[in-house]
């Protein structure tokens, strides 16, 4: 008789726990924040992972069109979901300081070979064995990945690029070198030690009377020290950027820096876009 009731007993909960298994299941849906393409890469050379993801409303059949935010180290496990996190908070309609956006996660596969110059510093060489390689992903942004966007999903001509660490060095010398690439430029605790500071050394068109495209620059960094491999303290050469381009005689540029002694190298990047949303898109009330 007890062993009866056991089994009784166990079919019960056996039952149960099925019913409770195929219940949930049978309400589970994917949660869906976009899509992932694939871009192969001529001027790269290799297959691109694209992590795109689309505000909510959009609809590629009607006449909406959209700003877009690339996102440097795009990869699901490094930037992109916390970034889109702080579009999507920002767009809401009680809050309405950023327009409904698509943001672009450019994955990474060499994040050191794609965003550095080539050094004549062995010590940068000994780090990153495999640098040099910006000038052929800036042509992979401009020549493919931009031109693939545009025709793809529904964008306007407003584009923003955010970028951190080396990402940060790489939006510098976009911004230095191809400006009408982007509007937008949030560059959170730049590697600018990379090759000694030769980047800040540089005398880029942005800084002429004649630069008429109209930019604007965050420049964003955290108490953060001495780099691993120079003498250069990260704050410092954050700050010699950012006065850098305030000294542009252009009055299509502009630049704004903020320094966050609250947060390292580590913790800067999601507090610094956060200001940088609230910074270059004003509060439309004032």
């Amino acid at each position: 008789m007890k062993k009866f009731a056991y089994c009784i007993g166990l079919f019960l909960v056996v039952f149960y726990t099925s019913a409770q298994t195929t219940s949930h299941s049978s309400i589970s849906k994917p949660l869906v924040l976009g899509v992932i393409d694939e871009l192969q890469s001529k001027e790269l050379s290799e297959k691109r992972t694209l992590n795109i993801y689309l505000p909510e409303g959009y609809n590629p059949k009607d006449t909406l069109t959209y700003p877009v935010i690339y996102v440097l180290d795009g990869s699901i496990d490094e930037d992109f979901l916390h970034i889109v996190g702080l579009v999507h908070y920002n767009s809401f309609p009680w809050i309405n300081r950023v327009p409904k956006s698509i943001v672009v996660g450019i994955a990474n596969v060499d994040r050191r070979r794609d965003f550095t110059t080539p050094s004549s510093i062995d010590s940068d060489k000994k780090v990153i064995p495999t640098n040099g390689g910006s000038a052929r992903f800036i042509a992979f942004i401009e020549k493919e990945l931009q031109p693939f966007v545009n025709a793809k999903y529904k964008t306007n001509t407003s584009k923003t690029i955010i970028g951190q660490s080396l990402a940060g060095l790489l939006a510098t010398e976009i911004l230095f070198t191809k400006p009408q690439l982007f509007d937008k430029y949030i560059i959170v605790s730049p590697s600018l030690w990379w090759n000694n500071g030769a980047l800040l050394n540089q005398s880029p068109s942005i800084l002429q009377e004649s630069f008429s495209y109209p930019t604007a620059v965050y420049v964003g960094v955290g108490k953060e020290g001495l780099t691993p491999t120079s003498n250069h303290v990260m704050e410092v050469d954050a700050n010699i950027l950012a006065d850098k381009i305030q000294q542009t005689k252009s009055k299509k540029v502009q630049v704004y820096f903020d320094y966050l002694p609250n947060e390292n190298h580590a913790t800067v990047t999601h507090s610094a876009v956060f200001n940088a949303f609230r910074i270059l898109y004003p509060d439309k009330k004032q």
